[in-house]
């Protein structure tokens, strides 16, 4: 008898230990807790209600996103999403068909980096070894970023920057793992020679301002082009604005924003305090800088005929994928899976196995996207952000501008920036159409909306499509930024471009 109970109630604690595998206990309980909950808050407190519960549910688990992958908490929301019927999988369709340019993007582009790493390793160390100056190191990131991800992808600009990191990480790690053992989770440090913690400590903190300047650098660069953002383009669609017209038309609110960006980069670094309290101003160890120098070396020493070829293959097929991006000669996923064919095909990496691991760092991210778009499907379905914009559009002028750049941002970082962008353009566009709208106003108003989507957005990892892949990146638990050290490194940049965004909107008429 007492065997046969000893049986059950092992059986019991397994049925518990598998599900979400070694994620928390009292995680594991609260997100059952949720599922059951959310059905009596259905039938009780009505789909509205119980669509926003489930909404601040799902960005839960993105905020626990080290503790457990979102993919499963989120997606056995989604699941139930459906199963109440707060939405459909037609809508969800519908939703993936519309978000298909990033989920190619994260598929293709991020596997195409994996082609390139030995070539963007070698000259980014380079960089990073010579110049010593934290300052101007992290200044001439947030520069060189925004640049480019007004004209490229932001998306593939930081999947760039997260693969070196990645490396740079991993090649310290392996020197400073205790003879025998293999690196085990990363958030285990089991494996890590005592004497060696303190420094990579320091590393982790130099990784985590470096990666958070360049996630900032992306928004605001991003916000200032037609092609820098998705949601961009959907407004450009409506409003009719080409490339330049684009750029001229916005850039007397996105031009001050992006130097406020970079002063606020300057400041984080040069005042040390100030930069510290925020999880910035961490100097690159000498130990980590001598470990990678003398991993130059060898690369120099042992380095073959066969080396320098692809070296050199890898910079020609860089090439073309920055002038196919440059000129957007078709979608950025399609560029890259173009970009794969041509090196994998050049480099003779032509065995499956070895393709495959190039998708192994963005596969899950893309899953977790369709996973996001059926919650912003339920989102559409329920009609949960219609009260706040018929409420902004009913106000006058100066304050309707400048709420519309508001809600544009507060709803943007707890949904979908492209989302939100669609659902205000689709507002007021008809309205423009049938002479409600002065043609200034209309404009002022889609400045607005590209403000608001592209800058206070960035407060939260689910604003922003590049930082939710950052905090979803293999390098993120390694280097402990979660979503809640995300949202906190984030702050002094959200605070001093979205007042400086703001102010410009408020005066805009």
């Amino acid at each position: 008898m007492s065997t046969a109970t000893t049986s059950d109630t092992h059986n019991s604690a397994t049925l518990l230990d598998t599900f979400l595998g070694p994620t928390p206990l009292w995680y594991k309980k609260a997100v059952i807790g949720a599922l059951i909950l959310n059905v009596p808050a259905f039938f009780f407190l009505g789909p509205l209600v119980t669509s926003w519960i489930i909404l601040f549910e799902f960005i839960f688990t993105l905020a626990m996103a080290l503790k457990c992958f979102p993919l499963q908490p989120g997606g056995l929301l989604a699941l139930q999403v459906l199963a109440l019927g707060l939405t459909d999988t037609y809508h969800v369709y519908e939703e993936v068909i519309h978000g298909l340019p990033v989920i190619l993007l994260v598929v293709f582009m991020v596997a195409a980096v994996h082609f390139l790493r030995e070539m963007l390793f070698k000259f980014i160390n380079k960089v990073l070894l010579g110049i010593r100056s934290r300052i101007a190191m992290n200044f001439a990131t947030v520069v060189v970023v925004s640049v480019l991800s007004a004209f490229l992808d932001a998306l593939t600009i930081l999947a760039i920057l997260i693969a070196l990191t990645t490396t740079f990480y991993l090649v310290y790690e392996k020197v400073i793992t205790k003879a025998g053992q293999e690196p085990g989770l990363p958030s285990d440090d089991s494996h890590i020679e005592e004497s060696r913690l303190q420094d990579l400590e320091d590393f982790r903190g130099y990784l985590r301002g470096l990666l958070m300047h360049g996630a900032v650098a992306t928004a605001i660069g991003g916000v200032s082009t037609l092609v820098g953002e998705p949601e961009n383009i959907v407004i450009g669609s409506h409003t009719g604005w080409d490339f330049v017209t684009f750029f001229l038309v916005n850039a007397p609110a996105t031009m001050p924003t992006l130097v406020s960006g970079l002063i606020m980069c300057l400041l984080l670094e040069w005042i040390r305090p100030f930069g510290k309290f925020f999880g910035y101003g961490n100097e690159l160890p000498e130990d980590v800088r001598k470990v990678l120098a003398e991993e130059d070396s060898r690369i120099q020493e042992s380095e073959t005929g066969r080396d320098r070829l692809v070296i050199k293959i890898q910079v020609c097929v860089f090439i073309i994928m920055v002038i196919a991006l440059s000129l957007h000669l078709a979608e950025v996923g399609l560029i890259g899976l173009g970009i794969i064919i041509l090196a994998s095909s050049m480099l003779g990496e032509t065995d499956e196995h070895s393709i495959g691991k190039a998708f192994v760092e963005g596969l899950p991210f893309a899953s977790l996207l369709v996973v996001f778009f059926a919650i912003v499907a339920m989102i559409n379905d329920q009609q949960m952000f219609t009260p706040v914009m018929e409420w902004v559009l009913a106000l006058d002028g100066r304050m309707q501008v400048f709420m519309v750049y508001v809600t544009n941002g507060a709803l943007s970082a707890i949904s979908d920036n492209v989302f939100v962008a669609t659902i205000y353009m689709d507002q007021i566009s008809p309205l423009l159409e049938a002479g409600v709208l002065s043609r200034e106003l209309y404009e002022a108003q889609s400045v607005a909306v590209v403000m608001g989507t592209g800058i206070p957005s960035m407060s939260t990892p689910n604003g922003q499509a590049a930082f939710l892949f950052l905090l979803m990146s293999g390098i993120a638990p390694r280097i402990r930024l979660g979503y809640v050290r995300m949202v906190f490194m984030a702050l002094p940049y959200f605070f001093i471009t979205s007042i400086t965004a703001g102010i410009i909107m408020y005066n805009w008429l």
